[in-house]
């Protein structure tokens, strides 16, 4: 006579399938908080930019009969004057580049409006060395 078994247990095809489904899932998700640091230290980046976009706005009210004295180019050094604009320019930058990797910025002003442009570098991929100069501007009466 003859016993018949039933299987018990999983076989070593399901095991192995189950693994499978269980890695690819953990993979997606590595992914997923990858991306997820890397779109956060951009909104990081870009928050600081209107905050020196609007620190900078703020300087240039207080010292509004002067505000010509702002005008800046990109790539200019830090005045290293006395006059109240000069100082404001140097603090402005100082703080641009320290909060912003490859940071700079320039300004653009008249007698009502200015406007303030500022530049960093951003690194677009984790997994390649590939950089974008992002520039953020922004105008305002004054």
């Amino acid at each position: 006579m003859k016993l018949i078994r039933k299987n018990q247990g999983a076989s070593l095809i399901e095991v192995l399938i189950a693994a499978l489904i269980l890695g690819t899932a953990l993979l997606t998700l590595t992914s997923l908080q990858t991306r997820s640091l890397q779109f956060n230290q951009s909104a990081y980046l870009r928050s600081q930019a209107n905050i020196l976009a609007y620190d900078i706005l703020d300087r240039i009210r207080i010292n509004r009969d002067k505000a010509t004295e702002y005008d800046l180019a990109l790539a200019n050094a830090a005045p290293t004057g006395t006059k109240l604009s000069e100082k404001d320019l140097k603090s402005w930058l100082d703080a641009i580049a320290v909060l912003l990797p490859d940071g700079d910025g320039s300004i653009d002003c008249d007698a009502k409006k200015c406007t303030v442009n500022i530049q960093w570098t951003e690194q677009l991929s984790s997994v390649i060395d590939e950089n974008e100069t992002l520039i953020f501007t922004y105008s305002s009466q004054i």
